[in-house]
């Protein structure tokens, strides 16, 4: 029963164990990333360790599935072959065109948050959140720049992850609690708000950064996507222009050096 039916409140399996295998599932793939990560920035490892963090995000739920002896088919966790056009745009439109409807509210939000809520937070705090006072200097990345971007945080970043939290993680809580709310034409369950708190904690625990309890508001869109969708490609498209988007504004506005 891979995600409860839309709705469905009976029939459910035990929320107990299927809590304490993800908890598991999460706890364990998150500190196996955090070494590699660790090995990398602190013990000069080659970045080439890196490679397991997308690798542990989209096959340790296949390892759990083979695990518990159910087929990994039976949840989201794979993406259209790549001659597959229809496969990967249709998701898209969903993806990109949600990305497109926020996109002028947020780079406004992005502009006041830089030039006066971080130097109103800095001064009431006592603390620098940046190096330098943000500023809007007009400094765009390179084109081989903007392409690896775009190709690191779809394919390295957006969908392991997706596969790890939407694809696996939350139709696996569906399981256990259903989906009993209609919000915005689809089915959701308490699995999303769950999902979205695990999703920004589980940054931290990698990498430590203050702004990561604000991520758990585009996950929400992520894990409705999901449920739209019937997939976890749409909500990686979604997922990977947050990214580059954000990525372009810190290059713009001094905060990260071009690439």
């Amino acid at each position: 029963m891979a995600g409860a039916e839309p709705g469905q409140t009976l029939d459910l399996e035990p929320k107990g164990p299927v809590l304490r295998e993800i908890i598991l599932l999460y706890l364990v793939t998150l500190v196996l990333i955090r070494v590699a990560v660790d090995l990398n920035r602190l013990a000069g490892v080659p970045e080439l360790i890196l490679a397991a963090v997308p690798i542990l995000f989209m096959y340790a739920p296949v390892w759990l599935c083979q695990w518990r002896g159910v087929d990994s088919w039976a949840y989201p966790l794979a993406v259209p072959n790549y001659t597959d056009w229809r496969g990967w745009l249709l998701p898209a439109r969903w993806g990109l065109g949600l990305a497109v409807a926020i996109g002028i509210p947020f780079v406004f939000g992005y502009h006041f948050w830089q030039t006066e809520g971080v130097p109103m937070v800095q001064e009431a705090l006592g603390v620098r959140l940046y190096s330098k006072p943000p500023e809007l200097l007009w400094i765009w990345p390179s084109t081989l720049g903007f392409l690896k971007l775009v190709g690191y945080h779809l394919f390295f970043v957006a969908i392991p992850e997706e596969f790890f939290y939407r694809g696996y993680m939350q139709t696996r809580l569906d399981e256990a609690f259903g989906r009993p709310w209609k919000v915005l034409g689809t089915y959701i369950g308490p699995a999303l708000p769950i999902t979205c708190l695990l999703f920004a904690f589980g940054h931290s625990l990698v990498v430590v950064q203050w702004w990561h309890v604000f991520i758990i508001v585009p996950s929400l869109a992520f894990g409705w996507l999901r449920y739209r969708t019937g997939g976890v490609l749409a909500g990686a498209w979604f997922h990977a222009s947050c990214n580059i988007g954000v990525a372009l504004l810190d290059t713009l506005y001094g905060i990260v050096p071009p690439t």
